[in-house]
């Protein structure tokens, strides 16, 4: 049986989330294997997968900031707001011409910081229990609400402009739920020009980076990352003593809450062994997610 663990692996463009996550079961001959967060076929980089047990840490990965690499072309917009789409609108040379290196650093400061987003139209978002991009598929008309979400790095490296069209080489350093190609269009939208988003690359989930991933042609046991080490680079190690990993296996609460420098903590035994997520309960800790019984012996 193989072990529990986080595995990180670097996504080729042209396939799925899912695609990556069934070479996983093939190479790890388990089929208890989630993700935390897709990417579109388009986007490669880093997909951080959960196996067996450590599934039950995906939770806790989700939501983690984000950052993508991504390019940028203005002067042309699509209905997926990304290459894959149908252009929609094309602006007139003179018109793209005339956009400022400084109109696109202040179109991007709108972009920057705590803004209200609207997500693509063709996102994975349940409308009335059906995804987006299905109903788009099917020619109906789809309306997202608006998604609070906080833009902390928002970046130019380099500006190439061509005849009709700008790219954009930039660094998002985002929140869980921010759409990339949205940013692309937004982006396009407020210059008057239109844009969309031509290549995307995600280069960290939280702590993990895709420095530190595998090739989905590389999946293997050896490449899993312990639990313990794992949940301790999310919420931050807590060391527990054998009584108190016992305790709260069993779902007692322990003294020291003082102990818990953040909201959240991985409960490590002597051992080295992840024992569960914990959270402070006034003077003291409750597990909020435990490993299961059988990894924790």
């Amino acid at each position: 049986m193989v072990r529990p663990g986080i595995l990180l692996v670097d996504k080729p463009g042209g396939v799925t989330s899912h695609d990556v996550v069934s070479r996983a079961r093939r190479a790890l001959g388990t089929r208890k294997i989630g993700h935390a967060g897709t990417l579109d076929p388009m986007a490669t980089g880093l997909l951080v997968l959960g196996v067996e047990g450590a599934t039950r840490l995906l939770t806790f990965i989700v939501g983690a900031d984000k950052t993508y690499e991504a390019t940028i072309l203005l002067g042309v917009a699509t209905d997926s707001d990304d290459a894959d789409g149908t252009e929609t609108d094309r602006a007139d040379a003179a018109t793209v011409a005339a956009v400022t290196d400084e109109a696109i650093a202040a179109g991007i400061a709108q972009l920057t910081g705590e803004i209200d987003q609207v997500p693509s139209r063709v996102s994975a978002i349940k409308v009335q229990g059906r995804r987006a991009y299905e109903l788009a598929r099917a020619g109906e008309e789809v309306e997202l609400a608006a998604r609070r979400i906080t833009v902390s790095r928002f970046d130019v490296r380099a500006i190439r402009r061509s005849p009709g069209t700008i790219a954009l080489d930039v660094v998002v350093d985002c929140t869980s739920g921010t759409y990339i190609r949205a940013l692309a269009r937004d982006l396009g939208a407020g210059l008057g020009v239109g844009g969309h988003l031509t290549a995307l690359r995600r280069t960290r989930i939280g702590g993990f980076a895709v420095e530190d991933a595998v090739s989905a042609d590389a999946i293997a046991e050896q490449a899993l990352v312990d639990p313990a080490t794992a949940a301790g680079d999310v919420v931050g190690p807590l060391p527990v003593s054998a009584d108190e990993a016992r305790d709260l296996r069993h779902g007692k609460r322990i003294d020291g809450g003082d102990r818990l420098r953040g909201p959240l903590g991985a409960a490590i035994d002597p051992e080295g062994r992840l024992v569960g997520v914990v959270e402070r309960r006034g003077a003291q800790l409750k597990s909020v997610m435990n490993m299961p019984e059988e990894v924790a012996r």
